[in-house]
């Protein structure tokens, strides 16, 4: 029987015309700058963004630790959500990679305001460390797959302007955030110096991200993914996948926000689940789970029957819609959901 695996975006596999693409990739040494399916894969998603340059790393995790190294000076403090995924989910790079430490802040639905960083930039005194980052995530993975409002990264990228800081917006899903919001990707462009954007998620690429900002940024980067051993050879065969992804599968991404919301939906009219609906907005969705039952308990029992989820805590479970599932899937899961859980 066919597994349902919502444990993540991350699982999508390459589809028939993907693989053909990369069969018929034309490629050269990366390395070198040689490789002319890398060099229009670039080109292609700065001007998605309206930006100057771009670079191909091999993950989103490299992305944002390449754009916090550009961005900073060891010493330097960068500010962030407490549930961001560079401070949660990247290994502690920040430090380990760029000797900086990460400043975080609370919020509801991975939003951070103007008016808290205000308060959190470090006034220069050689006692502190030098803020010099601030680090925007959106769609927000531990929120739900939250958008960050548009009116908010402008207040933000003002006040940062104002204070000579850098801003880093991690865009692993921010073609999710496109579809569901409508809002241009040069506006997000317009707003941050830099953005980390993955290729390997809903867009169902099997590897890859990207980086993007200025020439003079992306010179830095290019630097900093030879150092952390980033540099490919001949990966046009990869870069032909996301040129497909960026091509096909962006508008195709409102299929799994509807699916989502399905799921989501379904969760709620169950007695052990809760789901903040407000924050269910693209392909994400975060069930609350009440007691007697725990998030640990119920994504065995799932799996039990060929369902994957994946716990966030012991009271907190994500599923996660892609173009790997299908209506059918979603049904599925529904009817398993109302077998296990309806009085």
């Amino acid at each position: 029987m066919k597994v349902v695996d919502l444990k993540s975006d991350t699982v999508t596999r390459p589809s028939l015309g993907m693989r053909q693409a990369i069969m018929q990739a034309e490629v050269g040494d990366d390395v070198f700058g040689e490789d002319p399916t890398v060099n229009r894969l670039q080109e292609m998603t700065a001007d998605l963004f309206g930006k100057e340059a771009a670079l191909f790393v091999p993950s989103g995790t490299m992305a944002n630790q390449i754009a916090i190294k550009a961005h900073t000076r060891p010493g330097d403090e960068v500010i962030c959500h407490s549930d961001a995924h560079c401070f949660n989910y990247e290994g502690g790079g920040a430090g380990f990679l760029s000797g900086v430490q990460l400043h975080p802040l609370p919020g509801p639905g991975g939003l951070i305001t103007a008016e808290q960083i205000t308060h959190a930039i470090r006034p220069f005194d050689h006692h502190y460390p030098q803020t010099s980052l601030v680090c925007l995530e959106n769609t927000h993975n531990r929120a739900g797959g939250s958008l960050f409002p548009m009116e908010e990264m402008e207040r933000i990228y003002a006040l940062c302007q104002e204070h000579h800081l850098a801003v880093h917006l991690d865009g692993a899903r921010i073609m999710n955030a496109h579809i569901a919001s409508g809002v241009p990707l040069k506006d997000y462009g317009r707003c941050v110096d830099s953005i980390s954007i993955c290729l390997s998620k809903g867009l169902g690429a099997p590897v890859g991200s990207l980086v993007v900002g200025s020439k003079e940024f992306i010179d830095r980067a290019h630097r900093y993914r030879k150092v952390f051993g980033g540099g490919m050879r001949q990966v046009g065969i990869l870069a032909a996948a996301g040129i497909y992804a960026l091509e096909n599968n962006v508008q195709r991404l409102e299929d799994d926000h509807r699916r989502a919301q399905r799921l989501a939906n379904a969760l709620n009219d169950l007695e052990p689940f809760s789901v903040d609906m407000e924050m269910t907005q693209t392909n994400i969705v975060i069930a609350n789970v009440k007691k007697p039952l725990d998030a640990l308990q119920i994504a065995e029992q799932l799996k039990n029957e060929n369902i994957l989820a994946i716990p966030f805590s012991q009271t907190r479970i994500r599923f996660v819609t892609h173009l790997d599932i299908d209506d059918r899937d979603v049904d599925y899961a529904i009817d398993v959901l109302n077998r296990l859980y309806q009085k």
